[in-house]
Parts: C-alpha cells; structure tokens; sequence
C-alpha cells in the first residue's frame, strides 16, 4: 500500500488541508483516489490488500475524467492520487494534468521505490505540488519487513531525493505499530535530514490486511495516549511540521495542551501548505470545520474513491456512499445517508456519544467500525473518560 489512503486524515489529513468549493460547511476539502490496487510491496498492513498486477474493473482514464468534471463542477478540493501504488498507472501523468486544469490541487500518495528523477521532474511539470512517501522505519530492517521487499527502504528515500530535487515538497508517513514504536523519534530526525516538510504519524487502523496484524500490532489506548502527548510536545520544538492522523484524539490533546494557540498554529501549518495566506480561506472562527479544527473527517471534509468508483467516508472504512459511474460525485457529497450521519456528532454512541470533545475529535470511525461492527460506535482506542477535561 503506498501512502495512508483516507486517513482523515490525517487530517489534520494524510496530506495536507483543502479549503476547496462554496463557502461553508462539509465541503469535500480532501478527495482520496485509488487509482490502482496494483502494487509492487506486499504490506502486512495494506488497507487496499493491493497486487502484484492491476484490475480489469479499474476506472479508464475517460471515465476519471468525466468524474473529476463532476467534482470540480462544484469543489476545487485537494485531490491525492493514491493506490496501491498509483506510478503503476502509466496515464498517472494525464490524470494529474487534467485534474490541476480543472482547478483542483493534485498531491501524490506513493510508496516511492519506483521513483526516479526523471520522473519526479514530469510530476512537477504536470502540477503535482506535494507528495507523501511511507517510511516505517528509521532503519532498513524495520521498513522492509513491514513492507514485505528487502530494499524498499533504500528505493523509498532515493525516490524522496529525486522528488527534493525536482523541487516538490515531500512529507513521510509514519504507520504507527508495536514493531516501530521505538523507533518514531529517529524517523522524525530522517525527515528532517532528508529535507522533508512533514511527518505525519498513523495510528494503525485494522482494515484490509491490517485485520490480519492487529491483535500483534495496534497500540493500546493507554499507549496511544502517551504516544500523542509526546507528538505534541515534539511538535512544538522540530523545525518540519509533525503531526498525527488517523488519531482524532490528538485534536483534543491539542486543546488540552495548547488551547486555542495549538489549534490556530494548525490551520496556519495547514494554509501555508498550501501556498495560502494564513487566515484567508475559511474563517478561523473557535468550532469552524477550518482545516485543522477537527479530527476525524470522514464524510464531512474527506472522502475516498476506490479504483471501482465506490465513494467511502475514508479508504479505511469500508462502507458505500454510493459510486461514481452512477451517480455524479456532487449528488453523492450532498444526499448520501451515510456521510449526513457522519456530519452529525450528536449520533455518535458510547463515551464518544458523552464526550465533551465530540464536536472537535469525534473518534476514528472506522476503528469504531472495526471493533464494535458500527461506524457511530465509540472509538475503542482512545484512554480518555469524558468529563475529565485535565484527563
């Protein structure tokens, strides 16, 4: 699996924050696609149980085009161009192209092995503005165990310097587990050698292979917490921006933490990623579903669209809003049950559905989905008991 697909992010995203479309409320900011399942790693962990070799069901180039019409009919959102690994798709390039002449902004999501100068410089030049590249490890051993190829650590970083080179900002992606956790401060330290922008942590969501994994792998909740107090404090002092996705909770740490200064310092990271000034875009108004300002945003500022055409809230939670070659993308954003559920907080159920924090973390959806077999159910791995606010 290259990348974290609709982690929602991240997001705080997997990649950065959109400010795209109408004013207002649940516009579509982050749009994950799957190009391809086809991949050339086998990670234990992939969301996508990616292959070795593409499907026939994937959507042609004409038919990603007549959707990506539809999106920015209304939505000028951040489009990451994911997979598998989505380099497999020789008409990556065009795809890319066409979606910046539309006026949506295209990031790349890739496991970066097969990246070379050459072609790092094409991505530039078709508008690709920012790329995330998984790393999960500091150390070869760690990465290419996880990843299942031996080598793909070294490939990985080449393929961040050529993207160094070409001049488009790169940013690593940290997969979150039992067998690297020691390990998350060394690879923030080879971010920052290795000219990266960012460090995006994710807290391992069992889904796809990643079911397979998690009674060995996930972290505890305690653990968790720990984890992502610690990632704030880091973040207040590394000279890249750092931060968690895929971990709703952390937005409450923020709060609880750094009150309103760390939550404002997010949306400014999150502009200027962008190329924004900081407080343009959407208001910066205390509870505006500003970037930065919400945790999970499945459904209300994210969602994924698989190779098929199926439109999930996020890549890990595997649930239909409906599909793309039958509905256009705008119809589905506005009409669909699930992501009207999703943008309601008042729903959620459990500790999340108590939660003073519901409206600004809301919890991880689909490891609510996971454990419980309900995407409103709370979200097992979070140690915090609403009502205590100093935790």
């Amino acid at each position: 699996m290259t990348g974290h697909p609709g982690g929602a992010p991240s997001a705080a995203t997997a990649m950065m924050h959109g400010h795209g479309g109408p004013m207002g409320r649940d516009v579509p900011r982050l749009i994950f696609w799957e190009l391809t399942q086809g991949c050339n790693l086998v990670c234990k962990h992939c969301r996508a149980e990616a292959q070795a070799v593409r499907a026939e069901d994937e959507l042609s180039t004409e038919q990603i085009f007549k959707v990506l019409d539809d999106i920015t009919s209304e939505y000028k959102p951040v489009i990451v161009l994911t997979g598998g690994e989505p380099l497999y798709r020789p008409d990556l390039f065009e795809i890319a192209a066409y979606a910046n002449q539309k006026g949506a902004r295209v990031a790349l999501a890739t496991n970066g092995t097969l990246v070379t100068p050459d072609m790092a410089r094409r991505l530039k030049a078709v508008g690709v503005q920012r790329v995330a590249i998984s790393i999960d490890g500091a150390f070869p051993e760690t990465h290419d165990s996880f990843r299942g190829i031996p080598g793909s650590w070294a490939a990985a970083l080449r393929g961040a310097e050529a993207f160094k080179e070409a001049g488009i900002e790169f940013q690593f992606n940290i997969t979150v587990a039992q067998h690297n956790k020691a390990e998350i401060p060394a690879i923030i330290r080879l971010a920052e050698e290795r000219g990266a922008s960012a460090a995006h942590l994710f807290v391992l969501v069992p889904v796809g292979c990643g079911v397979q994994i998690a009674d060995s792998q996930m972290l505890p909740a305690e653990e968790v917490e720990s984890m992502l107090e610690w990632l704030y404090e880091v973040s207040e002092r590394t000279t890249i921006e750092v931060r968690s996705t895929c971990a709703p909770q952390y937005h409450r740490i923020m709060r609880q933490q750094g009150g309103a200064g760390a939550i404002a310092r997010a949306r400014e990271s999150a502009q200027i990623a962008l190329g924004e000034r900081p407080g343009h875009g959407h208001s910066v108004r205390p509870g505006n579903r500003a970037a930065g300002s919400k945790g999970c945003l499945a459904g209300s500022g994210v969602c994924f669209i698989s190779h098929k055409g199926v439109v999930q809230p996020c890549g890990y939670l595997p649930l239909a809003a409906g599909n793309v070659l039958q509905t256009p993308f705008p119809q589905i954003w506005k009409e669909s049950q699930l992501f009207q559920q999703l943008r309601d907080p008042d729903l959620l159920g459990g500790k999340c559905g108590e939660c003073e924090y519901r409206v600004s973390c809301g919890g991880c959806r689909a490891r609510a989905y996971y454990e419980y077999g309900h995407f409103l159910a709370e979200e097992p791995y979070c140690a915090y008991v609403p009502g205590q606010r100093n935790g």
